[in-house]
C-alpha cells in the first residue's frame, strides 16, 4: 500500500491563489466537456481487494458494518486519487455513493497526519447547498468514523450557533458548512482556514443554482493556496466549469455515466387531473398498500404544509418540510420519515437533492417543477442503490407546457394513465397556459424581493438566518 503519511503537514498538490494562473484553459465555450482533462481510472490497487482494500482496516470494518461490499463506479475510481492526493473534479448524479468516495479517503489522510489541532481552525472543510445535505454529510462522517478518532462537527443556519461555536473552541478536524453560517461564524472570528489541508465543494451546480457564488468566492479567497480540492457537481455546465478551473489544479476528470440512468430505472407516468382535485386524487393513490414510503413534492411551502395537514386529517401519517420551517421541526421531520413513524413526507424542491433516504417506493410530483432538471432530481430520491422506483405525476391543464419541458430533456414521452377516477381530459388536452407564467410564477425577482447584499458588505450576527 503507498505510504500515505508523506506531506504529513500539507497534503496534497498546491492550488493556485486566486490572483494566479491555473493549469486549465481559461476560455469557457459552449462544449465544457473540451476544457476538462481526460477521463481517468483510478490507480491500481491490490488484486482482488478491490479499492476498499486500500482502505486503513478501521475503514474497512465500517464499511462492513453499513453491508457494503463492493464500491460503486465513483467510488471505484475516485478514491484512490484522493489517496493519492490528487485534485479531483467529478460528475456524478445523486445516489451513485459520491459522499462515501469522498469521506472516507479524507479520513484517511487526515488519520495519517494525526495530531492536536487548534481551536477554531479544523484541517478540511466540505461545503454543501443545503442544511439537509450537510447534516447528511455529518452523518457519514459519524457512520465511517465510528471506529477512529477524527473529530467533526456541522455549521448551517435555522439553529443556534452556539453548539457550533462550542465545538469550534474545542478544535474539530472536519468542518461541513453551508456558506451563509460558515460566512459568519468567521467574520465573527470564530473559525479561520489557514490550517485547511482539503477542501471539499459538494454538489457545485446546485450552488450556483442557489445563488451561492459570490459566497463560495469570498471562502475561497480565504483559503490557503496549498491544499487538496475535491470539486463535485451533477453537471457541467458553463458556469460550474469556470468555478472549477478557479479551484483545482491539475485535477484528475471523473465522469459517471451510470450503466442504466437513474430515470431509466424508474417507473414513471404521468396522471392528468384539475387542479382543484389535486386532493383525492392523492388521497386515491394513498389507499394503496403498495405506497409504502412517499416523498410528495410541492411547488410552494404553503402548499406542503396544507398537503400534509389534509392527509393527516384522514389519517395518513404525513409531515411537511420546507423553508418556513425551523431547522429543529426540519430535522424531526426527517428522522419520523426515516425511523418510518411518518408514511408521507411533502416537501419543497429543498428536499430535491441532499435528500438521501433509503426505501422511498414512490415520488409524487403534486406540482410539476418550474424547472425541467428539477424533474430529475425530485424522482431520483428513489431507485436509490440500483434499486428500482416508481414516479408519478399529476399534471393540470396549465401544467401541460411544463409537462413538455420535462419529456424534451429526458428525451421520451412519460405515459399517460387515465384509469383513475379523476381523470381529466381537458388537462391532457392542455390550453390553460403553459410554462412558469401559467403558474402564476416569475423567473426572474419580484419588485418585493430583498435585494441581494452587496460583494463587500460584511455579515452580522443578528442578520436574518441563513441556510
Amino acid at each position: 500500500m503507498p505510504n500515505y503519511r508523506q506531506n504529513r503537514r500539507r497534503f496534497g498538490r498546491p492550488s493556485p491563489r486566486n490572483d494566479q494562473p491555473n493549469s486549465m484553459p481559461a476560455a469557457v465555450v459552449a462544449d465544457e466537456a473540451a476544457l476538462l482533462p481526460p477521463v481517468v481510472a483510478g490507480p491500481p490497487v491490490a488484486p482482488g481487494a478491490g479499492v476498499f482494500g486500500a482502505l486503513l482496516p478501521a475503514l474497512q470494518r465500517a464499511v462492513a458494518d453499513e453491508g457494503y461490499a463492493e464500491p460503486t463506479p465513483i467510488q471505484e475510481q475516485a478514491i484512490p486519487h484522493v489517496l493519492e492526493g490528487r485534485d479531483l473534479l467529478g460528475c456524478a448524479q445523486t445516489g451513485t455513493g459520491k459522499t462515501a468516495a469522498f469521506v472516507l479517503p479524507l479520513l484517511q489522510r487526515l488519520l495519517a497526519d494525526a495530531g492536536r489541532v487548534a481551536r477554531g481552525r479544523p484541517r478540511a472543510l466540505i461545503l454543501a447547498p443545503t442544511r439537509e445535505l450537510a447534516a447528511q454529510i455529518g452523518a457519514s462522517l459519524r457512520t465511517y468514523g465510528r471506529h477512529v478518532t477524527c473529530s467533526h462537527t456541522v455549521l448551517f443556519g435555522g439553529v443556534s450557533q452556539r453548539p457550533q461555536v462550542v465545538a469550534l473552541r474545542r478544535g474539530v478536524d472536519v468542518v461541513v458548512a453551508t456558506p451563509g453560517r460558515l460566512l459568519d461564524l468567521m467574520n465573527q472570528g470564530q473559525i479561520r482556514l489557514d490550517d485547511l489541508t482539503c477542501f471539499v465543494l459538494d454538489e457545485a451546480d446546485r450552488m450556483l443554482d442557489m445563488g451561492f457564488l459570490p459566497d463560495i468566492r469570498r471562502i475561497i479567497a480565504r483559503l490557503p493556496a496549498e491544499r487538496q480540492t475535491l470539486f463535485f457537481s451533477a453537471t457541467l455546465e458553463t458556469a460550474v466549469v469556470s468555478l472549477a478551473q478557479s479551484m483545482v489544479r491539475d485535477p484528475v476528470h471523473i465522469a459517471i455515466t451510470p450503466r442504466q440512468p437513474t430515470v431509466a430505472r424508474i417507473n414513471q407516468k404521468v396522471l392528468f387531473v384539475d387542479q382543484t382535485v389535486k386532493p383525492q386524487l392523492l388521497a386515491a393513490l394513498l389507499d394503496s398498500p403498495d405506497i409504502t414510503r412517499v416523498l410528495v413534492f410541492t411547488r410552494m411551502k404553503h402548499s406542503a404544509s396544507r398537503v400534509a395537514e389534509r392527509l393527516h386529517k384522514t389519517g395518513v401519517p404525513a409531515v411537511a418540510i420546507h423553508g418556513n420551517k425551523s431547522q429543529n421541526a426540519r430535522n424531526q421531520a426527517l428522522a419520523d420519515f426515516k425511523a418510518g413513524r411518518v408514511r408521507v413526507l411533502v416537501a419543497t424542491d429543498i428536499a430535491a437533492r441532499g435528500l438521501d433516504v433509503d426505501g422511498i417506493t414512490h415520488v409524487i410530483n403534486y406540482d410539476l417543477p418550474l424547472e425541467p432538471e428539477t424533474y430529475i432530481h425530485r424522482i431520483g430520491r428513489t431507485a436509490r442503490a440500483g434499486a428500482a422506483g416508481d414516479a408519478i405525476s399529476f399534471c393540470s391543464a396549465s401544467e401541460r407546457g411544463l409537462l413538455t419541458g420535462i419529456e424534451r430533456l429526458i428525451r421520451k414521452d412519460i405515459p399517460h394513465d387515465a384509469d383513475h377516477a379523476h381523470h381529466s381530459e381537458a388537462a391532457r388536452a392542455g390550453g390553460g397556459g403553459t410554462g412558469a407564467k401559467a403558474q402564476g410564477q416569475r423567473r426572474g425577482p419580484t419588485p418585493n424581493a430583498r435585494r441581494p447584499r452587496r460583494q463587500g458588505s460584511v455579515r452580522s450576527p443578528a442578520r436574518a438566518v441563513r441556510a
